[in-house]
């Protein structure tokens, strides 16, 4: 279940970073970040109800309320046109969250088998490039650091895919691939795409609303 909801993470990060770089236009953002919403509020709700007790479980379901929230408040932004600031300081609270969670996956996963091991190691690497993904989200959102953006939207359509549709398809139908080499793979890639697109794209600190796109037509990850 874990994998299926990794797999749509990634489609809508894909969306919403192409949104960002201005290739998905207006509204039409807004089914995908519906369906993954609700799949990451009502998946969360589900496991925590039939866990009995499994802290675990419990605190790994947890995590997907983080997303699901960002998503369903991202298609509210945009449906409504509201102010994109409320949604920007909600994702530096969640890229603190996700530093946690982080944490607790290479620190708790480490000490059990050789398989759950390399899949803590995973998901820690995961989190951390989140972690950073959504303190950008936070730049531009909460802080108006419009310049950040087209950097901001590249990174995370790149992140759809290495954080979330090649993991995924691995946990679904190649768990043998998960070694210890695969999350130095995925955070090699997710550093050599964060310095690639700085160069390219030479992102500035400023705000360049002149030239940036409305908040609602980017509100988000």
């Amino acid at each position: 279940m874990a994998a299926v909801g990794l797999l749509y993470v990634g489609a809508v990060l894909f969306v919403n970073g192409l949104a960002l770089v201005g290739l998905v236009r207006g509204t039409s953002m807004i089914p995908m970040n519906l369906f993954v919403g609700i799949l990451q509020v009502v998946t969360p709700f589900y496991l925590i109800f039939t866990a009995h007790g499994d802290q675990g479980v419990i605190v790994g379901a947890s995590g997907l309320f983080l997303f699901g929230f960002t998503y369903l408040y991202v298609a509210m932004n945009n449906a409504f046109s509201l102010d994109g600031t409320g949604l920007g300081w909600f994702c530096l609270f969640v890229a603190i969250a996700a530093c946690v969670y982080s944490y607790w996956n290479f620190a708790n996963y480490a000490a059990l088998s050789p398989g759950d091991h390399d899949v803590g190691y995973l998901l820690g690497v995961l989190w951390a490039s989140w972690a950073v993904l959504w303190l950008l989200f936070w730049f531009v959102l909460g802080l108006g650091k419009t310049g950040l953006t087209r950097f901001t939207g590249a990174w995370c359509a790149a992140q759809g895919i290495y954080t979330g549709l090649v993991p995924a398809i691995i946990l679904l139908n190649i768990p043998s691939a998960i070694t210890s080499t695969l999350p130095i793979v995925i955070g090699a890639v997710s550093l050599a795409t964060f310095i690639i697109f700085l160069v390219m794209l030479k992102p500035r600190w400023a705000a360049v609303d002149a030239v940036a796109p409305p908040p609602t037509a980017y509100s988000g990850a």
